[in-house]
């Protein structure tokens, strides 16, 4: 990223960026937390239970905070989600367990703050009673795991509890996936995502080798002949273009670059455009402009090419975008970046509309500039397949087919998470990964049995 003017580091001062950057929801104290249990109705066919993908029992673990049993809490919550505790930071609550609390449905139309009771419990557990799970006697089986986010951290825990031995290979130098690349810093404060690796890998037998690519430094073959079975966990590492003219000058660039170097680096050394615009309507959208209006951008605008209500941001995050200061302007598609002497001067859209189908349409005769120094994209993630051309696994709709086991169709090898069908949430993945280990747990067990 060029450095000048316009796009610069430093904008902040160290303080004012440890202030921008510390927790956007600082927790609940014990108290606090007490208090919001017990509004909880304990519901016998709790609706809650059935919205949330790893299927915590939540009334259970209400009631244990209510009654001041930390661990018991903890414990629930962990056993259906190791990573119970990032997940209650960055799960879009307001969509999946809170939206189905019956609470919604009485007058105050309040419902219980489930996010950040689970975040009380698991913040316990982390600080006072450390991992709650003991390893089983070593079977001798060994699993390789190709992705160290979410899925695969999940994978290994659960195939560790069992007593096989894993081996995580990742592309990142450290373990953590999106949780430590991909998330807004504000989400996961004070290095949260490492912390909650370290609490997992506790459990023992889980071994981490970073700057590990598939198709450079290993094959999906070569692990299937060196290990008993593997799991591919390796998300979506490719990002749509927009293909529009001028996309290949400095200052744009991909949104999930820029939040990457953002949490790798001392924020004070991240370069941010005065005027920033970022083209997107989803939460690494979200992500994107808020970071960059906390690092110091005089002006930033989250562009989308429809409506609000087609946006795969949740409503949650675009409020949050505007009390950040975003201003955001739906109904408009980019259609060329313009250059003034050769640098980055803005970017023309064409102003659209819902058809009588309702289908956006787009008036290529009407259209405005919107002036930028420096634009951000963040129009979409896709699964890259080369590094498993040449393997006898399937992929269709641009994701790896698997199973109702989570297996692809390389017997021995599974996969999960954001490179296989379904929602792209982070307790989505954690689902897939605990899964998947429990069957590649019982094909060993059947295989012994035979």
């Amino acid at each position: 990223m060029p450095q000048g003017p316009d796009i610069a580091p430093g904008r902040l001062t160290d303080a004012e960026l440890a202030l921008n950057f510390s927790d956007a929801h600082p927790p609940l104290t014990h108290a606090q937390a007490v208090v919001e249990a017990d509004r909880c109705f304990y519901c016998y066919d709790a609706p809650c239970i059935e919205a949330c993908p790893t299927g915590i029992d939540i009334p259970r673990f209400i009631r244990a905070i209510a009654t001041d049993n930390m661990a018991g809490s903890a414990r629930v919550i962990l056993e259906s989600n190791i990573l119970g505790g990032s997940c209650a930071r960055v799960c879009p609550t307001e969509i999946l367990c809170e939206q189905k609390c019956v609470h919604n449905t009485r007058e105050e139309g309040q419902p219980i703050r489930i996010g950040m009771l689970q975040r009380h419990a698991t913040d316990w557990q982390m600080e006072h009673g450390g991992q709650p799970f003991t390893r089983a006697p070593s079977t001798g089986k060994r699993v390789a795991i190709v992705g160290a986010g979410p899925a695969g951290l999940a994978c290994a825990h659960r195939l560790a509890m069992h007593g096989h031995d894993v081996m995580i290979f990742d592309r990142h130098a450290l373990a953590g996936g999106l949780n430590e690349y991909g998330v807004a810093a504000y989400k996961l404060a004070d290095d949260f995502a490492q912390r909650e690796v370290d609490f997992l890998l506790a459990i023992g037998g889980i071994s981490f080798a970073g700057s590990e690519v598939l198709g450079r430094d290993m094959t999906v073959a070569g692990l299937r002949r060196e290990y008993d079975a593997v799991f591919l966990a390796v998300g979506l590492a490719g990002v749509r273009s927009l293909g529009i003219e001028g996309e290949d000058l400095d200052g744009v660039m991909d949104a999930v670059d820029f939040i990457e170097g953002l949490r790798s680096t001392s924020k004070q050394t991240v370069p941010v455009g005065r005027r920033v615009v970022v083209i997107g309507g989803g939460n690494t959208a979200v992500d994107a402009a808020v970071q960059a209006r906390r690092l110091g951008a005089d002006e930033v605008t989250l562009v989308y090419r429809r409506g609000a209500e087609n946006m795969s941001a949740t409503p949650v995050e675009r409020e949050w975008a505007q009390t950040n200061g975003v201003t955001v302007r739906l109904w408009a598609s980019p259609v060329r970046l313009v250059a003034r002497d050769g640098a980055l001067a803005g970017i023309e859209f064409a102003r659209g509309a819902k058809g009588a189908d309702g289908r956006a349409t787009y008036d290529a005769q009407d259209t405005f500039i919107q002036e930028a120094d420096m634009v951000l994209k963040a129009v979409g993630q896709t699964f890259l397949p080369d590094p498993l051309n040449g393997e006898s696994i399937a992929i269709a709709g641009g994701r790896i087919v698997v199973d109702e086991n989570g297996e692809t169709t390389m017997p021995g090898v599974y996969a999960g998470g954001d490179c296989t069908p379904g929602e792209d949430l982070t307790v989505a993945a954690v689902r897939d990964g605990r899964n998947a280990a429990e069957a590649i747990h019982a094909a060993f067990t059947a295989a012994v049995a035979k």
